[in-house]
């Protein structure tokens, strides 16, 4: 192993130093609900598992949108025979992989990034394989693995400017903590150059796995049942949004109903913790909102239905015919437009989209969704596309062709990894 930089050597004492202050930042970050208060062991190393027997890929994802693009990858992994421990650093994340890990999966929370617990955790589980997704860097757990010499594949890299420029800045650390990985898959070629430059050993541009991602599931007596009280209003769905923009919708409502008396809108929050604001400000103007997190239904009586729960985007998707995706009409980046094209979904965006700029691209360019700036864009496409449902249709059917027209990410992934596979088998 190469010389330890001294950024490395101080971020290793720092953290062994704060280690005392754990406990009172986990409590105070459980009391927030941001730790799981009857798993907090995990954030330490301590496993609430046993280790099964045989092989094991360690899988990492930071939070739900890193977790759900892995979960094909990590279906493709069990079915070789090998098991998968599946870890996140977030609650939700948490929540959503105990409804749709598949059998021959775990899911643990990753530890903080101290010495002692990255030992911990690496004596416990001993995986033969670690798999890190997007962005992830923690020096202490990829050292504690390099002096192992377990191999790292890092899947789906990418690199921001901000963070590329943050790196370049430090060239010695880049390069050890860079060099760490034994191959690096990349989203992109400009994300593969960049990996490069800071001192990754091999690279290969493989593509996005979010392109690949399944649709979330819905059970069919939920989906019969919205729709059952839905009926025939008219309806649509602004999914994952954030704060800023439901104002934009409620304003949108308002114009859309001139046309539509009885039209329902549904608003997912991106953070459902935020559905009681969001209900406030509906009743503040003048319009009736339910709380499904309240266990309401949308009623007759419902101008704007608040689906502020978790991990039930798949039954939203599944009744509502077009979907803004939110977070693109704040300077945010926007959200994940493939599970509503895939489930048949005519698509709406702001102008802020490049958290998924490439697969964004392929849908504007295949004229499969409509881009809006503000309430008076949203009214005026909303309005139109349920008045031409010939063209809602045609345009749902376009964004569901470009996305499965830049798929293939997954395939390209797993033949990367096919030799590690292989090694890990004959070595079992």
């Amino acid at each position: 192993m190469s010389r330890i930089p001294y950024g490395i050597s101080l971020y290793k004492a720092v953290t062994d130093l704060a280690r005392p202050l754990v406990p009172f930042v986990l409590m105070e970050r459980t009391r927030r609900n941001k730790e799981d208060r009857t798993r907090l062991g995990e954030r330490k190393g301590e496993a609430s598992r046993v280790r099964p027997s045989g092989p094991l890929i360690w899988v990492h994802g930071a939070s739900v949108g890193e977790c759900l693009s892995l979960l094909p990858l990590v279906e493709e992994l069990v079915h070789r025979d090998v098991s998968v421990l599946v870890t996140s650093g977030t609650v939700t994340s948490a929540n959503v992989l105990a409804r749709r890990l598949p059998e021959g999966a775990t899911h643990q929370y990753i530890p903080l990034d101290l010495s002692l617990y990255a030992r911990r955790f690496m004596d416990h589980w001993r995986p033969d394989l670690i798999v890190f997704a997007e962005s992830e860097i923690w020096p202490n757990l990829l050292t504690e693995a390099a002096e192992r010499s377990i191999p790292i594949v890092q899947v789906n890299a990418r690199l921001s400017d901000r963070s590329f420029r943050r790196w370049r800045g430090l060239p010695s650390l880049a390069k050890f903590l860079f060099s760490r990985f034994d191959l690096c898959l990349a989203q992109t070629q400009q994300d593969a150059e960049r990996l490069v430059k800071l001192g990754a050993s091999r690279v290969t541009v493989t593509g996005n796995l979010k392109f690949d991602a399944m649709p979330p599931p819905a059970a069919p007596l939920m989906v019969s049942g919205i729709e059952a009280m839905i009926g025939a209003r008219p309806v649509w769905l602004a999914a994952s949004t954030h704060a800023g923009e439901e104002a934009m919708i409620i304003e949108a409502h308002r114009m859309i109903v001139e046309q539509f008396p009885d039209l329902l809108t549904i608003i997912a929050p991106r953070h459902p913790e935020r559905g009681r604001e969001i209900a406030s400000l509906v009743a503040r103007s003048g319009l009736s909102a339910s709380q499904r997190s309240l266990g309401l239904l949308p009623d007759s009586a419902t101008d704007i239905y608040v689906a502020d729960t978790i991990g039930e985007l798949g039954l939203f998707y599944r009744v509502a015919p077009l979907v803004l995706l939110g977070g693109s009409l704040v300077p945010h980046g926007g959200q994940n437009p493939i599970e509503p094209a895939k489930l048949g979904a005519a698509l709406l965006h702001g102008p802020h989209v490049h958290n998924f700029e490439e697969v964004y691209a392929a849908i504007d360019a295949a004229q499969g969704a409509t881009l809006v700036r503000d309430s008076e864009d949203l009214a005026w496409a909303v309005t139109s596309l349920l008045t031409d449902t010939a063209e809602l249709r045609a345009s749902a059917r376009r964004a569901n062709e470009a996305v499965i027209g830049v798929g293939g990410a997954l395939q390209r992934t797993m033949a990367e990894i096919a030799p590690y596979l292989l090694k890990m088998h004959l070595g079992a």
